[in-house]
């Protein structure tokens, strides 16, 4: 899995609703980077959902296909996570949040009510957002004297890197996202400049 060159992704947020005997289900699906946007989105849907029963939730970061994670906030176990998480799964995506906030409408669905319902509305909200073909990026470290800015700039426009951070003075940093399939090219193009320092980041 970590070979490849690409992934897919969702391109913006999106939120679909699904019910069934009363009880009402809104997904919200969400492209994140990193466990920190996973807070921050789950946070803000507990406040604005205060009075809801269930937020129960999966993601997939990365490419490794470890970081991963599910809840079933108090549903039978494996009747929501798994089934939210089954949905991102089955169309490959990665760096994926899908909260699903679940308001009680009186009437038990059952284990198989609740992972149709769960699954449902997962693939409803994912169904609203177009999903996109992003390169694998790899980190890398620039420093260099300012009056390079310029030339580093082509090479970064050049092959497609992304820059991540910087910090411009008369001694720049920068942090740069370089395209998998390219990283040796730009590095070779990098250590032509002389003067600019260029170090991996640790995944």
């Amino acid at each position: 899995m970590t070979n490849q060159l690409n992934y897919y992704t969702i391109e913006k947020p999106s939120v679909a609703e699904f019910k069934d005997r009363g009880s009402k289900f809104l997904a919200y699906a969400y492209h994140i980077q990193n466990t920190d946007d996973f807070k921050k989105y789950l946070q803000a849907l507990k406040k604005e959902h205060a009075k809801a029963v269930h937020h129960c939730f999966a993601y997939r970061i990365g490419l490794d296909g470890n970081n991963f994670r599910v809840s079933d906030d108090g549903e039978p176990s494996g009747s929501a996570g798994k089934p939210i998480l089954g949905q991102i799964d089955s169309k490959q995506l990665v760096n994926v949040l899908v909260v699903v906030v679940r308001y009680f409408g009186g009437t038990l669905l059952g284990v198989p009510g609740l992972i149709n319902a769960y699954k449902t509305a997962t693939a409803l909200a994912l169904q609203l957002t177009p999903v996109i073909q992003k390169q694998v990026l790899v980190r890398y470290r620039l420093q260099f004297d300012y009056t390079r800015m310029n030339d580093v700039l082509i090479i970064i426009r050049q092959f497609a890197c992304e820059v991540i951070r910087q910090e411009t003075q008369l001694f720049c940093e920068l942090e740069i996202g370089i395209p998998k399939g390219r990283v040796n090219e730009v590095i070779f193009k990098i250590k032509e400049l002389k003067t600019v320092e260029i170090t991996a980041i640790p995944a």
